[in-house]
């Protein structure tokens, strides 16, 4: 949506200093201003008390804090930068969603997501907000913003220069939003792929179980815990888009550009909701396979033991008769070979022939194993 005083901008030249270390590497601390004179000043530092005199001078900038502790480096950061105690304290208490209105000051702390293989690691994303400045304040582990760095003189001076000053905060903080968001959908592509993944295993049934169980488990925990990632996020950005602190524009047009983001982590639930219903569907019928298996595991195991009992008869029979006639009584003698012989074949035979039927006659010889 196009702001309704787009037609005041005016393209001013762009003052460049330092970007990146003398190893030409991302600096921790970034800034990039508008300051009365119109000229987008962009700076990169170690301490974010270099930006204080530039902040106070712009009209609206962005300073954005990589930090190693957040709990020390981003504190001390934001407090250089002019934020009170009292919202520090409430920001940075190591929690991964927040939202939090001082009239002249707001807070808020998104979900920012990271997905490695099948672990989804949360990491907060904490945006502070007062009269001409936005902050944001994230672990080394968030590297989303580093783009947005690159860009951010470009879109600084397509701020309408004669706008309220909450009106340029909300367009800084609805880039900011969406660029995190778009990050966090990227990672959705990411567990599909490795739902893709899973699928091929439980296609075939003689990949092991207890293989595949924590697969299943991890891919589970993974979705649940994206999904509330985008609840909370959801959550925010309701309370946003109503208009009601200080610090938000309560126009109709830039409120509606939150509204967006709104539908757009909506619909990425609906996404996720989805991914779950089918990974549901494929452990039943990965059920339906292992009971399979295991079905015509026992119906072999049954028609083994048939057979088993028929050779079993076959030879019982016959060894009953040479036990019978191995007494003295009978007196065999080694002419008597002959018909004894007959004896045992026929023996043989007739008991295996007879266990066979009986069995089948009761309904215990199973037709097909399978």
């Amino acid at each position: 949506m196009v702001s309704r005083r787009k037609s005041m901008v005016a393209v001013q030249p762009v003052q460049f200093m330092p970007a990146v270390s003398s190893k030409g590497e991302e600096r921790s601390a970034f800034c990039v201003a508008l300051p009365g004179t119109g000229d987008v000043v962009k700076i990169e530092s170690e301490d974010c008390s270099d930006f204080a005199d530039l902040v106070a001078k712009s009209t609206i900038s962005w300073v954005d804090y990589w930090a190693y502790d957040m709990a020390k480096d981003g504190r001390e950061a934001v407090l250089a930068l002019g934020f009170s105690e009292k919202i520090v304290n409430l920001l940075f208490d190591g929690r991964t969603q927040g939202y939090e209105d001082l009239d002249t000051e707001l807070g808020l702390v998104l979900p920012a997501v990271n997905v490695e293989g099948l672990e989804v690691v949360v990491s907060p994303l904490l945006i502070l907000i007062r009269r001409n400045v936005v902050v944001t304040v994230h672990g080394r582990a968030v590297t989303r913003l580093l783009k947005l760095r690159r860009y951010a003189e470009t879109f600084m001076r397509k701020i309408p220069k004669h706008i309220p000053s909450t009106d340029k905060q909300t367009l800084v903080l609805v880039r900011i939003v969406d660029e995190n968001n778009g990050r966090n959908f990227d990672h959705l592509r990411e567990i599909e792929e490795q739902g893709d993944a899973l699928s091929k295993h439980l296609m075939d049934p003689k990949t092991p179980r207890r293989t595949l169980g924590p697969k299943i488990y991890k891919m589970k925990h993974a979705l649940i815990t994206y999904l509330s990632t985008l609840w909370v996020s959801l959550d925010v950005l309701n309370t946003l888009r109503l208009g009601d602190a200080e610090q938000i524009t309560d126009d109709p047009q830039l409120l509606a550009r939150v509204g967006v983001l709104s539908d757009d982590v909506n619909r990425q639930i609906q996404l996720s909701e989805h991914m779950s219903e089918v990974l549901a569907s494929g452990l039943e019928v990965l059920q339906s396979i292992y009971n399979n298996q295991l079905q015509v595991l026992n119906n072999r195991m049954a028609l083994v033991m048939t057979y088993l009992t028929v050779l079993g008869t076959a030879v019982l029979v016959p060894n009953t008769l040479a036990t019978i006639f191995s007494n003295p009584a009978f007196n065999m003698q080694p002419k008597d070979i002959g018909w004894y012989t007959v004896l045992l074949v026929v023996s043989t035979l007739a008991s295996s022939y007879a266990a066979y039927w009986w069995t089948k006659k009761q309904g215990a010889m199973p037709k097909n194993s399978d």
